[in-house]
């Protein structure tokens, strides 16, 4: 059986509930139970990797899915807005997983309200080329937002959609210094040894909240996209296609491993789930 890094509230929690681990294994794994994006450790073989990828195989609730807008989203005329309380994060980490770039937040980081729960802001990672689709289309790169509520233990991702522009992201533009230097995984390192990291300090989320607003988002539920692939997650994705650049594509991976340079897991069956589209309407005079 693998054995997981926890960080210590997540460890504490997962003694009540082992699904409050997933906060850490969505980004955070043993070294020795290594998965890619092609050949052996590729997205097709993540369930034979470790018993505890099995839900990667056999769940019927995965995630990344693609919607379809005409045909399995149904419209909500009660809009319910997903409110961002995001915060100055005083505390912020750009990591590198190996399988993908990230930021770790502080504690104070601020907080969305989806379906009425609080859920806390706890990382952001990207995936290049996106991982869901909108009728087929896939995008250039997928921004994650991780939440996590304390309420009963559940996740909740906001997915930003990119395609390529003239114009680059402003959040990726203002940690894109650090980013070029971001260390490589070091293949000597042990399980227990942290992931290369800078400490990115005082973190503003002002372009964070402005990526994020929307009169519009498709909502389901679904998994992890990463191993161990657990479900019970709920999606919010954001139908506003953002602009990001050539050379921030190329900078997100340049530090991760050579399977995970395209680090898009493939769509999953829907296995007749519905998705629901939330959008608000404006009344003209």
């Amino acid at each position: 059986m693998a054995k997981f890094v926890l960080i210590s509230i997540t460890a504490f929690l997962a003694i009540f509930n082992p699904f409050a681990s997933s906060l850490v294994l969505h980004n955070e794994h043993d070294s020795k139970v290594k998965f890619g994006y092609s050949g052996p450790t590729g997205p097709g073989r993540w369930a034979d990797l470790s018993p505890a990828f099995s839900e990667c195989a056999k769940g019927k609730s995965q995630s990344p899915v693609n919607i379809l807008t005409h045909s399995n989203a149904i419209v909500h005329t009660k809009y319910k807005p997903l409110l961002i309380h995001y915060a100055k994060s005083l505390n912020s980490t750009l990591i590198n997983y190996g399988f993908n770039v990230g930021i770790r937040y502080g504690a104070e980081a601020g907080m969305i309200v989806l379906d009425g729960k609080n859920y806390t802001l706890k990382q952001m990672h990207w995936h290049a080329p996106s991982e869901h689709r909108i009728d087929g289309v896939q995008f250039a790169a997928e921004l994650h937002l991780v939440h996590f509520a304390v309420a009963d233990h559940t996740l909740a991702v906001i997915a930003v959609l990119f395609q390529l522009g003239p114009r680059p992201d402003p959040t990726l533009a203002k940690v894109g210094k650090h980013l070029i230097k971001l260390p490589r995984e070091s293949s000597s390192s042990s399980s227990k040894q942290d992931k290369p990291m800078i400490p990115l300090g005082k973190l503003n989320t002002h372009q964070i909240r402005k990526l994020l607003h929307s009169h519009k988002y498709y909502k389901y539920f679904g998994s992890l996209t990463t191993p161990p692939c657990t479900e019970h997650v709920t999606w919010a994705v954001l139908p506003k296609i953002h602009s990001i650049s050539e050379r921030q594509i190329e900078a997100l991976r340049a530090p991760v491993e050579a399977t995970c340079k395209k680090n898009s897991r493939p769509v999953q069956p829907l296995y007749g789930r519905k998705l629901q589209l939330y959008e608000a309407h404006h009344h003209h005079n």
